[in-house]
């Protein structure tokens, strides 16, 4: 596990992002998280991807690296300070301002006004009271063909514990069985970070 999130090195934004991160008392997805999220990214030829949690900018600089050159990343997030930071990394990483739409709010206030059926990606990094409804609003977003990344899937080391009922524990353990006996849905849970389901949309 730590090879793996060793494997692939980040450059001095990144650690900025992360340690700006930390400092917010964000929890950012982890390196092997993130390349995971790049490769999600680079595989669908992504050009619209909708992320849930900006936080500072880690895992959007990660979904950037991995989108087409001409690739809009929507992120939502209610902190307004942890998205002014973003935006600066987002810069420092070289990325025009018009490869990113940054939108302050509530994830289920904003999702319903984005379009149906258009987005190549959804990553969803909110808390997991939120997840069955992101979940919702993803398959709405996404196009057949189109993924849908949720983080934090192994519930910090928890999920595969029967005696764990803890709402957060159960409510994640609930939502990844939904999307795996769902007809929507082609579903693998990735060991990476804090976990990392990735689904494709039928």
């Amino acid at each position: 596990m730590q090879f793996a999130e060793s494997y692939v090195t980040e450059d001095l934004v990144l650690r900025t992002a992360r340690s700006l991160a930390r400092e917010v008392g964000v929890d950012a997805v982890t390196p092997g998280a993130g390349a995971a999220l790049r490769l999600l990214a680079a595989a669908g030829n992504a050009r619209a991807v909708v992320e849930i949690g900006t936080g500072t900018g880690v895992s959007g600089v990660w979904l950037l690296r991995g989108m087409r050159p001409d690739g809009v990343l929507t992120t939502i997030d209610v902190e307004v300070e942890h998205q002014r930071i973003a935006r600066r990394i987002f810069v420092e990483a070289g990325f025009a301002s018009g490869r990113t739409r940054i939108i302050t709010g509530r994830a289920l206030d904003v999702l319903p006004r984005l379009a149906d059926g258009v987005y190549d990606l959804v990553f969803v990094d909110a808390e997991a009271t939120g997840f069955t409804a992101c979940v919702d609003a993803a398959l709405r977003l996404l196009r057949p063909g189109g993924v849908l990344a949720l983080n934090g899937t192994l519930a910090g080391g928890r999920i595969g514990d029967p005696a764990a009922r803890d709402v957060e524990t159960v409510t994640v353990r609930e939502t990844i069985k939904a999307i795996r006996e769902s007809e929507h849905w082609i579903p693998a849970l990735l060991p990476v970070g804090h976990g990392l389901l990735a689904a494709v949309k039928c």
